[in-house]
C-alpha cells in the first residue's frame, strides 16, 4: 500500500490505553545518558496522554532537542519564507508544470472532495500535496499539534532549554523541494496514497504507540526507500548524517538531552538508534 505522503508528514496518533513500549530509547556511554524520542508530528485529541515514557525522559533531561527550532518556524518572517518558496515564483500555476493527464487527476480529485483548486494553484507540488493531506487528517480529527509541539510548549512553560538539529530554513527547503523532477509521479502517487489516509493514519499511530520497530520499518520506511530512493536519502539517510555528530556532541556535556525527532529517523538501519549502537551506544527500549 502506498504511503509516501503520510510518511512524509509523519517523518518532516493512535489507540489510547497502555502498552509494553513506546518508541522512546534510552542511550548511553561511560557514564553519560541521552534520551530518543520517536514523534508523530500530527496527532488526534484521543491521542493524550502520550505514553508514560515520554513523560519520564522529559522530566529527567535538561535540555529539549527538536528537528528544528520550532519558536523560529512558527515566527511570521519564518511562514512568510516558506510560502515563498512553496510558490512558483514567476507567479504560473500547477497547470503549467503538470502533464495534463496528472493536472486532470488533481483537478478530479479536488472538484469530488469539494476543495478549490484554484485556491492552490500557486502552490508547487510538495507543499500542495501535504496540504491536500493536512486536510483528509483534520476530517479524521488529527490536530496539527503533535509530540513535538506538545514538548516545545511544556519545556519553554517550565524554562527548559531548547534546541534544534537543523535550521528552520533548512527544514522549509526539504519540503518545498521534495517533488522537484519528479514532479507528476509526484501528484499521482500522492493522489492514491490520499485515497487510503485512513488505515494508514491508525496502522501507523499504534505501531508508534506501541514502540513497534519493526512494523514502523516496514509501513514508513520500506515503501519510501524501494519506490522513491533519491527521496529516502535526502530526508532520512542524508539529515540523520548530518544529525549524528551533533546528537554525538550532547553524550559530551554534563546534561541530560531528550531528542525528539519524527519515528522515521530512529528506526531501520539507517536510523539513528542502529547508527549510534555501532559506535558503542547502549541504547534500550526506555
Amino acid at each position: 500500500m502506498k504511503r509516501l505522503i503520510l510518511s512524509i508528514i509523519l517523518v518532516v496518533s493512535v489507540s489510547t490505553g497502555a502498552s509494553a513500549e513506546s518508541s522512546v530509547w534510552k542511550a548511553q556511554k561511560g557514564t553519560s545518558v541521552m534520551y530518543l524520542g520517536g514523534t508523530c508530528h500530527v496527532l488526534r485529541e484521543a491521542d493524550y496522554p502520550l505514553p508514560p515514557e515520554f513523560e519520564k525522559a522529559y522530566q529527567a533531561s535538561a535540555v529539549v532537542v527538536f528537528e528544528t527550532d520550532l519558536g523560529r518556524l512558527r515566527d511570521p518572517a519564518t511562514q512568510q519564507r516558506l510560502l515563498a518558496k512553496a510558490m512558483y515564483a514567476d507567479g504560473s500555476t500547477i497547470d503549467k508544470h503538470l502533464s495534463a493527464r496528472a493536472y486532470a487527476e488533481l483537478s478530479a480529485y479536488c472538484e469530488s472532495n469539494g476543495i478549490p483548486l484554484q485556491l492552490l494553484s500557486r502552490f508547487k507540488p510538495s507543499m500542495l500535496m501535504v496540504s491536500l493531506a493536512v486536510m483528509e487528517l483534520t476530517k479524521m480529527g488529527v490536530s496539527r499539534q503533535g509530540v513535538d509541539e506538545f514538548f516545545y510548549e511544556l519545556a519553554i512553560k517550565e524554562r527548559k532549554a531548547v534546541e534544534g538539529l537543523e535550521t528552520a530554513d533548512e527544514q522549509i527547503n526539504y519540503v518545498v523541494s521534495m517533488a522537484d523532477g519528479h514532479e507528476d509521479e509526484f501528484v499521482t502517487y500522492s493522489l492514491r496514497d490520499l485515497e487510503h489516509i485512513r488505515e494508514q493514519f491508525e496502522s501507523l499511530a499504534d505501531a508508534w504507540r506501541a514502540g513497534d520497530t519493526v512494523k514502523l520499518d516496514r509501513i514508513m520506511i520500506d515503501d519510501l526507500k524501494t519506490r522513491w530512493p533519491k527521496l529516502y536519502k535526502k530526508l532520512i539517510v542524508d539529515r540523520n548524517r548530518n544529525w549524528l555528530p551533533l546528537i554525538e556532541a550532547y553524550q559530551k556535556t554534563p546534561r541530560t538531552e531528550f531528542i525528539l525527532v519524527g519515528v522515521g529517523h530512529l528506526v531501520g538501519p539507517d536510523g539513528i538508534v542502529e547508527a549510534l549502537r555501532k559506535k558503542g551506544y547502549k541504547v534500550d527500549k526506555l
